[in-house]
């Protein structure tokens, strides 16, 4: 078995045959079996196949946009579960924009930040206080609500608050590392959260804990877009946008300078590393993501409340970040892609699935063994597995590596040319 995948490996025919076979089965499986989840997942399961093919680099990209932007909503769309699966795919675009930001403060900055949801939660009510009649309570100037079209702005004012805020965070935490920076971050968190529950009174402007109603939801060229299959192709543009920027960012000066400060602050700042300066970077650049994609989530939702954004949706981004591989790319896509559709789908197709039986007699299950409270017991357990057998995450990342036989035969090259040419001169 191992020598076949070593000869797979080398051969890119085979591996083309095998992509394109399997990609064409199971989207013909989804367009079939419309409310098989299992084909749905499968197809998705493809983009982590062509992901450890040899093929180019853009090679990779077009398969995956064909796969994205082509194959997925049209093998989905022939029936009724076509907006669930839609719903599914957003969230998890939407997720791995955020976890791609908190992956360049943890993995790649090497700082703990436990309240990332908080920029999260800056972005959806940057968007949903004007996209309602909440504004009118403090703005003096302005009809409010915005019409659909401001979205499109929003999307680049939530990146700049979101931003803002971040740098806030980052100037009183420069001081502080460790356990002590995840408890400030934490806190900061906490109290982002209760502000917002807090801020009706004496000027309602968040509506407390009532929260945002009736958000205004995003237009483009006089079309309404309320469907998740429209929020899709939002999402997916935003995604790809992020994921540029981050793979850019990381093999950028400021990149390397990140992971520099990761490994030992003392030894970057040594080297003429300003840590201000790429601290306040990480923490800006990452929450600008999240506030980019709390403006979608508040559109989509076309609701917003203090509850979506608590402690433990910050601890949930984190561990896909954990999960997938920090600092990895790749690896963070995949978590949280995994952790996404592990909680909102499989899960809850595995609770169905078991209460169905339970209604047809065929087992008896006790009601504190119910599947529906056991999904976080199931969750945690999953993640303690991976957690003893997989530390360094589903795709680690890869650490740029020299050979030290070839780098003295250069250095000896390089020694010999001037040689040679004394020996010219000489001559």
């Amino acid at each position: 078995m191992k020598k076949l995948l070593d000869a797979l490996k080398v051969n890119k025919r085979a591996q083309i045959i095998l992509l394109v076979c399997y990609i064409a089965i199971t989207s013909l499986s989804l367009f079939f079996a419309q409310k098989s989840v299992i084909a749905f997942l499968l197809l998705l399961f493809s983009l982590l196949l062509l992901y450890y093919t040899s093929f180019q680099n853009r090679t990779k990209w077009l398969i995956a946009g064909l796969i994205l932007v082509v194959l997925l909503p049209l093998s989905a769309s022939q029936g009724d579960a076509y907006q669930s699966y839609m719903e599914v795919a957003t969230l998890v675009g939407i997720y791995v924009a955020m976890a791609l930001g908190l992956n360049i403060v943890v993995g790649l900055a090497g700082l703990l930040d436990l309240g990332f949801v908080a920029f999260f939660a800056v972005g959806a009510y940057t968007y949903g206080i004007f996209a309602t009649a909440q504004a009118a309570n403090f703005m003096p100037f302005g009809s409010y609500p915005l019409s659909g079209e401001s979205f499109w702005v929003f999307i680049l004012l939530g990146c700049f608050v979101a931003a803002l805020f971040g740098i806030l965070l980052g100037i009183p935490v420069l001081r502080v590392k460790g356990d002590y920076l995840a408890i400030v971050t934490l806190g900061f968190g906490e109290i982002i959260r209760i502000i917002f529950n807090n801020l009706d009174k004496p000027i309602n402007i968040t509506n407390g804990a009532m929260g945002l109603s009736s958000i205004t939801p995003p237009e483009i060229f006089g079309i309404k877009l309320i469907y998740p299959n429209q929020f899709y192709f939002v999402t997916l543009v935003i995604l790809l946008f992020v994921i540029f920027t981050v793979r850019r960012l990381e093999h950028s000066k400021i990149g390397r300078s990140w992971k520099a400060v990761r490994e030992n602050e003392i030894a970057a700042q040594a080297m003429g590393i300003p840590l201000v300066r790429t601290k306040l970077l990480a923490f800006a650049i990452g929450a600008s993501f999240s506030g980019m994609m709390g403006v979608v989530f508040a559109a989509k939702q076309t609701f917003v409340d203090p509850t979506s954004f608590t402690l433990l949706e910050s601890i949930t981004i984190l561990v896909m970040v954990i999960l997938g591989g920090m600092g990895s790319v790749p690896g963070v896509i995949l978590g949280a892609a995994c952790v996404t559709i592990l909680n909102l789908q499989v899960l809850t197709e595995l609770t169905d699935w078991f209460n169905q039986l339970s209604l047809n007699g065929v087992i008896t299950i006790p009601d504190a063994l119910s599947p529906a409270k056991m999904q976080r017991f199931i969750f945690g357990a999953l993640l303690i597995i991976f957690a003893l057998y997989r530390p360094q995450g589903l795709i680690p990342s890869k650490s740029v590596t020299f050979d030290l036989k070839d780098l003295k035969e250069e250095d000896d090259e390089t020694i010999a040319v001037p040689a040679n040419k004394t020996e010219k001169l000489n001559a």
